[in-house]
């Protein structure tokens, strides 16, 4: 009966783990980019990208490696479509401190191209 219960409770929490990584809509997953970037996480950043972006995902991380960065009022939301793709525009800033000097890099200036051709949503480019 031990056994029975333990494995139902696995089970559950396996379900619910797979579940929730195809349910993230195009706005989560460029929310998390952002945070991975924030994070200078470069398998997560990796991850969220698609192979043809993952290239300039990784350069701009590489842009922020000597800096510190916080991730100020981040809110992102589907703005439209390109095809099958989704559109997200986000609000808020990263604010990089290097060396006492602080600078503000605005995320409502770019909308980015989030594709869902595998299944599970991918930051594809951004302009």
């Amino acid at each position: 009966m031990k056994r029975l219960i333990l494995l139902t409770v696995f089970a559950s929490l396996l379900l619910a783990a797979c579940g929730t990584s195809s349910a993230a809509g195009p706005e989560n997953v460029v929310e998390a980019y952002l945070n991975a970037l924030n994070e200078k996480d470069s398998t997560r950043l990796s991850t969220l990208s698609c192979a043809d972006w993952e290239p300039t995902a990784l350069m701009e991380l590489d842009s922020f490696q000597a800096v510190s960065t916080t991730l100020e009022g981040l809110s992102c939301a589907q703005t439209g479509t390109d095809g099958a793709n989704a559109l997200v525009k986000c609000q808020g800033k990263i604010v990089a401190s290097y060396n006492g000097e602080l600078q503000d890099f605005d995320l409502s200036t770019r909308t980015y191209t989030v594709e869902n051709s595998t299944g599970e949503w991918l930051v594809c480019g951004a302009q």
